[in-house]
């Protein structure tokens, strides 16, 4: 009678331990997945904060040449 209970209880005990193991592995892999997605996106911001820098100075030196370039075609037409 006792060897069944310690048989039952050791199936029981390692039943728990299972479940356990189950969740503790459930769990690693959502922690995981959730830097792997949180890493994904800062470097999304940090690209498009890029892009936008270079976009900003793209505008800025066009500006600044078609500005020159009108004035000095002005000048020329004036002369």
């Amino acid at each position: 009678m006792r060897m069944r209970q310690s048989i039952s209880q050791f199936e029981t005990a390692f039943e728990q331990e299972t479940v356990l193991e189950r969740r503790r592995r459930e769990q690693l892999r959502r922690r995981a997945a959730n830097r792997s997605r949180e890493r994904r996106v800062i470097r999304s911001e940090q690209e498009s904060k890029v892009r936008f820098s270079v976009l900003a100075v793209c505008l800025t030196v066009t500006v600044i040449v078609v500005v020159v370039t009108m004035f000095e075609a002005l000048a020329f037409l004036m002369d």
